[in-house]
């Protein structure tokens, strides 16, 4: 089995990074000509290609939502985090909600296409060495996304899961997006076997292992207190998590 992962991973590789150079001048293409419109086009449609690459793997993607979520709200998705294949199918499934990442500062530069989409896509990039940035690029973030009615995307965590097994939550991301936005809704989502992809490490990749992001009830930010909203979302989304 891992001999095919090899093969298999290194077709992977080729296309994945592939689609990224590519979408790389389509997404500049789209901001300048068609601006947030064209560019969010463009940023969507190169996520549905990565998602798809992972069939290269034999590793099905599949989004649970048995939910119906508020329109026209700002929503907060809060994940556990186990790879960097967690992102595409949050960004392709939710897009009508324009969910925009809380991401690492350093993912911002180098990478093609992605660091772009960060840098231009209304992401919040945080300094984990310089708190006073973090809490100040989070507060400009959570003011952003109320008066452009989009929505939040944090993984709580901070770092992925190696093993699937969930890390302690730091809230401090959340409650400052929550704080300017009482009216938004949090919406839980368990994200399971992601981390299997990496399972060798990072080369090369687990196979066979289909992902799946369940959706849970959304929560109003100002129904709870926001220790008892943050105790209610860990729970839903730990208690959901298989680490078989």
């Amino acid at each position: 089995m891992k001999f095919l992962s090899y093969i298999l991973s290194s077709v992977f590789a080729v296309v994945f990074f592939l689609f990224l150079f590519i979408f790389h001048p389509l997404q500049w293409l789209g901001l300048k000509i068609f601006g947030y419109k064209g560019h969010k086009f463009v940023v969507d449609t190169m996520n549905w290609f990565l998602m798809k690459t992972l069939l290269i793997l034999g590793i099905k993607v599949t989004v649970n939502n048995k939910h119906t979520l508020p329109e026209n709200k700002t929503l907060i998705f809060v994940a556990n985090h186990q790879s960097m294949f967690d992102i595409s199918p949050i960004i392709w499934t939710f897009r009508k909600h324009h969910p925009k990442f809380v991401s690492k500062i350093e993912l911002s530069k180098g990478i093609p296409s992605i660091s772009f989409n960060l840098r231009h896509g209304g992401a919040a990039l945080i300094d984990r060495k310089d708190g006073k940035q973090a809490i100040t690029a989070l507060g400009k973030f959570a003011k952003k996304i109320n008066k452009e009615n989009w929505s939040a995307v944090i993984f709580p965590e901070g770092t992925r899961s190696r093993n699937g097994k969930p890390k302690s939550f730091s809230v401090n991301g959340l409650k400052m997006i929550a704080k300017y936005n009482p009216e938004a809704f949090v919406v839980p989502l368990t994200i399971n076997n992601s981390w299997k992809v990496f399972k060798y490490g990072k080369f090369p990749l687990g196979i066979f292992s289909p992902i799946t992001i369940e959706t849970h009830k959304p929560i109003q930010v100002k129904s709870l207190d926001f220790k008892d909203l943050i105790k209610e979302v860990e729970t839903t989304i730990t208690n959901n998590i298989n680490n078989n």
